[in-house]
């Protein structure tokens, strides 16, 4: 990337001094040969040309014998031909040259943009080539850290194999002591205790006779009873109190449809006397425009104060 950098500023350099040498190269060919006297309107905006000007003949028609001060006519000036031939042969270099330039400025312009292709494709290769290189290194990295992890996977494995069974060969020697001692052979004797014979060992007593196993089985059954039993009070607590909520539920949605009714008819109500009122309103103001209509103005007001005493 910093080598295509360096490259992409070495052309912007080069174009910028290539435009720079193209103005300046215009720029002297215009006050070389393209300066304001050899113009050819500069003798109508010469700030000499008084200065400069000469009786308008020295030839053998002076201008002194003109008629009403008209001593020359275009075209009938003594060096007309040259001086029209030197104007076409001048104009036919100008164009010439400008040609020239024009072409040599396409060269360059061409050759600018070879140089500009041929430097993209080489940054193309090179582009190529290092991805290339890194997909290489990438799959030779995978591949390296793919065999470490297999030969690390391996001696793990191992490592577990060797741990289980040596865990297994503790763990039978422990299972074989354990069996040939008195904790699990439960042997009774080794629980009594020399304070006498309602006591025992707590850390050697293998569990309680079968008496006392069957009073606590005894005991635990009553408990189950007893809970059964208040599990059962309890479900019938419950069934009431949602049957007491669901009656009260029903109340108060019968109580808004007795509203909503209510509200229904009430509202019905109004609009058939909005619509009673709004026709008699239509019939009176119907009646006062026929008596406007046909009463005169005088009468009507008279008619219209009386009625409103």
């Amino acid at each position: 990337m910093r080598q295509n950098d360096k490259i992409v500023c070495i052309l912007e350099n080069r174009k910028k001094r290539d435009q720079k040498n193209l103005c300046r190269a215009l720029s002297d060919f215009q006050q070389s040969f393209q300066k304001p006297e050899t113009r050819r309107e500069f003798d109508l905006s010469d700030p000499l040309a008084l200065k400069k000007d000469l009786p308008a003949r020295q030839s053998d028609n002076d201008i002194r014998n003109t008629i009403s001060g008209m001593q020359k006519f275009m075209g009938e000036d003594l060096n007309f031909h040259e001086r029209k031939k030197f104007q076409e042969e001048q104009n036919r270099e100008w164009s010439l040259q400008q040609q020239r330039e024009w072409k040599n400025a396409r060269a360059e312009q061409k050759h600018a943009e070879a140089f500009y292709t041929e430097t993209r494709l080489q940054f193309d290769e090179t582009a190529s080539h290092l991805q290339e290189l890194e997909s290489a290194t990438r799959k030779a990295v995978c591949a390296s850290v793919k065999e470490f992890n297999k030969s690390q996977a391996i001696e793990s494995a191992e490592r577990k194999k060797q741990e289980k069974t040596q865990e297994q060969e503790d763990n039978l020697a422990e299972i074989t002591n354990l069996l040939h001692g008195d904790l699990l052979s439960e042997n009774p004797q080794q629980a009594a205790s020399s304070f006498g014979p309602h006591r025992v060992v707590p850390d050697r007593w293998k569990g309680m006779t079968q008496e006392q196993l069957e009073q606590i089985r005894l005991v635990q059954k009553q408990q189950v009873q007893e809970k059964l039993r208040l599990q059962e009070e309890e479900r019938q607590r419950d069934l009431d109190w949602d049957r007491r909520w669901i009656q009260g539920a029903r109340a108060t949605l019968l109580f808004e449809r007795q509203q909503q009714r209510q509200q229904r008819d009430l509202r019905r109500a109004l609009d058939s006397s909005n619509l009673s009122l709004a026709k008699e309103q239509r019939l009176q103001k119907k009646y006062m425009n026929e008596v406007y209509t046909n009463q005169p103005t005088g009468d009507y007001f008279t008619q219209f104060n009386t009625g409103s005493r």
